[in-house]
């Protein structure tokens, strides 16, 4: 797989920023870098800035979706709302109402408002002598706030951006159930089924748990994102500038997050992007150290979708790694039998999506071999935010 490999920020202009030079190279490259192709700048987003002469471009072209936004502030909104304390009567909820919670997580002038809270539902469930042995309630919570959805109200910025953007925010692990559902490695069909051929596709079982539990009062969490991007898109259809600012989700979330914002903007182009043109609109996933997925057919599955996928990872993040081992169709590393070994076992994946990996040091300077620093969402915005500010 073409990896995007960023081996040193003061050298190497920004991905997904309107500019000119933006470079490609071959993991484990440290050659000249060579210009990235216009099909792959289109495949995350991104767009080439206006040349020097000519008239200058509509506001959309300088969309992106890591900058516009301020992506990386917005989604470390879904952490900071989360109430984390087992000891809370809030506890797995979010901290904050729907009107004050950007606000409240300090991004009071975004022109963005949240329309819903987002809960995901374990299908795992704490056993029964166990809850009867006394153990703490927080043990047993199943469905919790993962997240929510904030469209861009600000008509000044719809206007700058030049489309009216939504962005769906998920935050990574964080109750004992989500944890048990993150070990769920085997492989499931999206209709629940399995199958041995590498071309159905497939997703991790705990994941899809995740995205597909339902419970009252709060539905799935794929249920959840259908209804509330329908009424969105229902909504934007019916205002006078629908055609000059066309719809754009940015789906995004780290680590068991970045996991379920992949289902879901697959899910959102599947379902709202196909068929008549009025209701198509750009769906883009953006994943920070994010695991592995799905399988090959699942790969192809979200590219037919129309659906661009962005997974950021750190180098030394053993996340990004697992679960199984990347085999395609036609593996020719190890030949069929590991491909049918992995794929008897469960074990057959594969990356889904553009892959942009950060190798420059640690935010602020702190470069680490901790393999929970690795992981933090903290570094990884400090090394987008690092990133982005090489073009100024």
């Amino acid at each position: 797989m073409e990896r995007l490999v960023l081996t040193n920020f003061s050298i190497i202009s920004p991905l997904l920023i309107s500019t000119d030079q933006v470079f490609l190279l071959p993991f484990g490259s440290v050659d000249t870098p060579q210009p990235l192709r216009r099909e792959d700048r289109e495949a995350v987003g991104g767009v080439p800035r206006r040349r020097r002469l000519g008239p200058p471009p509509r506001p959309a072209r300088r969309h992106s979706p890591l900058r516009d936004p301020p992506l990386w502030r917005i989604r470390r909104a879904a952490y900071s709302a989360f109430d984390a304390d087992p000891r809370s009567p809030s506890y797995a909820d979010c901290r904050f109402p729907k009107h004050s919670l950007l606000r409240r997580a300090g991004l009071s002038r975004t022109g963005y408002r949240v329309t819903r809270h987002l809960h995901a539902t374990t299908a795992a469930a704490v056993p029964r002598w166990i809850a009867d042995a006394g153990a703490p309630s927080a043990l047993s919570r199943r469905s919790s706030w993962i997240g929510y959805i904030a469209a861009c109200r600000d008509e000044a910025e719809i206007a700058r951006l030049g489309r009216r953007d939504v962005v769906i925010a998920l935050r990574g692990t964080a109750t004992f159930l989500e944890w048990i559902e993150n070990s769920q490695t085997s492989l499931t069909g999206l209709d629940g089924g399995t199958s041995d051929n590498v071309s159905e596709p497939m997703v991790e079982r705990g994941f899809w748990n995740l995205f597909t539990t339902a419970v009252v009062p709060h539905g799935s969490l794929r249920a959840q994102v259908r209804e509330e991007v329908g009424r969105i898109v229902d909504a934007a259809a019916a205002t006078e500038t629908a055609d000059a600012y066309p719809l754009s989700f940015t789906v995004t979330g780290h680590s068991l997050g970045a996991a379920l914002a992949v289902l879901a903007a697959h899910d959102i182009a599947d379902t709202f992007c196909r068929g008549s043109s009025d209701r198509k609109a750009m769906v883009t996933a953006i994943s920070f150290g994010g695991p592995r997925i799905g399988n090959e057919g699942f790969r192809r599955r979200v590219e037919g979708s129309g659906c661009k996928v962005l997974r950021i990872v750190n180098a030394g993040d053993v996340v990004t790694k697992v679960p199984g081992f990347v085999v395609e169709s036609e593996d020719n590393g190890g030949g069929g039998w590991w491909r049918r070994a992995t794929t008897a076992l469960g074990w057959a994946y594969a990356d889904v999506g553009r892959e942009l990996r950060l190798r420059g040091g640690g935010g602020g300077g702190r470069g680490s071999a901790n393999l929970v620093e690795c992981h933090d969402l903290g570094l990884y915005l400090d090394q987008v935010n690092q990133l982005g500010a090489t073009c100024h």
